[in-house]
């Protein structure tokens, strides 16, 4: 199953698309969109918004995975990632992928097996579970790509409880 997770942030959109199975994660791509920074917000977001769509048209995912913000320290920061959100969300629901959406200690313990671990920590259990050794990863596409992660995991375990008829 192909997986788009996304990490929106209006300087920084993370993405990262998977291939997976219960366990078993082939990186197809993975990267940020960064809109640029003279832009009128508007246009920002726009940019962001073409991005995710190019990526869909592009990578065809059976559907995407995106972190849900629990709190933001600032109201003006909460605004901002709530407008990237929505041009995210529009992209995707304009193509017809599902969108899932987790909390981020569902992400932190999907892909760490602990709910408070820290980004570096994240970073580096992304960086194993897909084989990538030393390669550079952004820190806004590791956390796109432990969405996708976690989506995986969470979606075989579905599955799973599901064949087993519980």
């Amino acid at each position: 199953m192909r997986v788009l997770g996304l990490d929106p942030s209006l300087r920084s959109t993370g993405f990262g698309v998977l291939d997976g199975e219960k366990g078993e994660y082939t990186l197809v791509r993975r990267g940020t969109i960064k809109p640029g920074r003279g832009l009128a917000m508007e246009n920002r977001v726009n940019a962001i918004r073409e991005g995710v769509e190019r990526l869909i048209l592009e990578h065809d995912p059976l559907e995407a995975a995106v972190e849900n913000p629990f709190y933001s320290r600032n109201i003006r920061t909460a605004l901002t990632l709530g407008q990237v959100r929505g041009a995210v969300m529009a992209a995707v629901a304009s193509r017809g992928v599902p969108l899932f959406e987790y909390s981020a200690l569902e992400i932190k313990k999907a892909v760490t097996g602990y709910g408070q671990a820290e980004k570096i920590q994240v970073a580096a259990m992304v960086r194993a579970l897909l084989h990538m050794g030393e390669e550079p990863l952004e820190e806004d596409a590791a956390d796109a790509l432990a969405a996708a992660i976690c989506h995986i995991n969470i979606r075989a375990f579905r599955e799973t409880v599901k064949e087993s008829g519980s």
